[in-house]
């Protein structure tokens, strides 16, 4: 029935895509989605709030085991879908969940079932409101306009950005000619190209300097703005080109100015020595 369901929308059953100029391009962007993964705020904060070097390997365990079972599903749901409904057009594909959940399920199964979408996307939203409010307060309001900021001071500031931010995805949630794939999609892929070779280069080179962190996060979110901008991105996903550009930038400071920083330095090999240490 899906296959079927599948042929007559011309929709390929491979991983080539149908009808695309450049397959191979597509395979790569719908490939690099994991890109984004580098240099999202609110999964690497999860990371960051492990209690102890010992419990790294476990919690990554676990989260790659929960991601794949959570795609997973995503991609069956998917599935289902195509042969289930033949009439979803101009984003309604979005909602196929829902429309799931309301054709088979008794409407009390259905309403637990619409409460675990609606905590899913909750959970998301207070993460991202918590750390985008806490690098305003801590990284640019502390350290750049009031630097002996009393504790009160700061709480005000940190709500205050949470409601800057809340109105600014207000606003763009609103656009009509916008689905919701492609805002996560471009939000997904701007924090990717920023951020993902940024904190790769911070763990993995020594040489990594503040000035070659800032001239990749600004590479890398300017190529995505303008590859975008000039819809290139249909085809080939933009995080692409700015993750790319991000790296071969960073690698281009590092050969060039370095990490001098003593300070720096010593903490990193404090770090690589506490990891690599036997367990």
């Amino acid at each position: 029935m899906i296959e079927k369901a599948m042929a007559l929308r011309n929709m390929s059953a491979t991983l080539v895509p149908q009808g695309g100029k450049f397959p191979a391009l597509m395979i790569i962007s719908a490939g690099a989605w994991g890109l984004g993964y580098f240099g999202q705020p609110h999964i690497l904060a999860r990371f960051m709030s492990v209690k102890s070097v010992a419990k790294l390997a476990e919690s990554m365990t676990i989260a790659i085991i929960w991601v794949f079972l959570s795609l997973a599903g995503a991609v069956i749901v998917g599935f289902i879908g195509i042969g289930m409904f033949d009439n979803l057009t101009s984003g309604d594909e979005e909602k196929v969940f829902v429309y799931m959940i309301s054709k088979v399920m008794h409407p009390w199964m259905a309403g637990i079932m619409l409460a675990a979408i609606l905590s899913a996307i909750m959970s998301t939203i207070d993460s991202q409101l918590l750390v985008g409010s806490s690098a305003l307060t801590e990284d640019f309001y502390q350290k750049a306009i009031k630097k002996d900021a009393s504790e009160k001071e700061v709480i005000v500031a940190g709500r205050i950005c949470v409601i800057i931010i809340s109105v600014i995805a207000l606003v763009l949630a609103l656009s009509p000619n916008d689905t919701i794939l492609g805002i996560v999609a471009y939000a997904w892929g701007g924090l990717g190209a920023a951020f993902g070779p940024v904190v790769l280069f911070a763990l993995f080179s020594r040489r990594t300097s503040w000035q070659a962190a800032l001239a990749g996060m600004v590479t890398g979110t300017v190529v995505l703005v303008v590859w975008k901008q000039v819809r290139l991105d249909k085809y080939m996903y933009e995080i692409v080109p700015g993750f790319v550009c991000n790296c071969l930038t960073i690698l281009l400071a590092n050969i060039i100015v370095g990490q001098k920083d003593e300070k720096v330095l010593r903490q990193y090999e404090e770090v690589v020595a506490e990891i690599t240490a036997p367990k």
